[in-house]
């Protein structure tokens, strides 16, 4: 390896939102690192299904797209309605 091209590494504690504390190497510096997931509590690793809404994404996404929704169901209920007229 050439010398003085490699960053420098420091022992870092990773801690988990689930209480999981895994020591590693890491080029960041700084004593920890917190991470929202890891391999303890991701889905992919348990197998078991989690919801993970952060800062309620879900619901800032149904705010924003409200009077889509509302003015798609509005039309498609107008289409209803005109379909029965023709009907008759």
């Amino acid at each position: 390896m050439k010398a003085g091209i490699h960053p420098e590494t420091h022992v870092v504690v990773i801690k988990c939102s689930c209480g999981n504390e895994l020591e590693t190497l890491s080029t960041l510096e700084g004593p920890v690192i917190h991470v929202n997931v890891c391999s303890k509590c991701h889905p992919i690793f348990t197998g078991e299904e989690k919801l993970v809404d952060t800062a309620g994404r879900v619901e800032t996404f149904q705010r924003k797209y409200a009077k889509f929704f509302e003015q798609q169901q509005k039309q498609q209920r107008e289409r209803e309605q005109g379909q029965k007229a023709q009907k008759k």
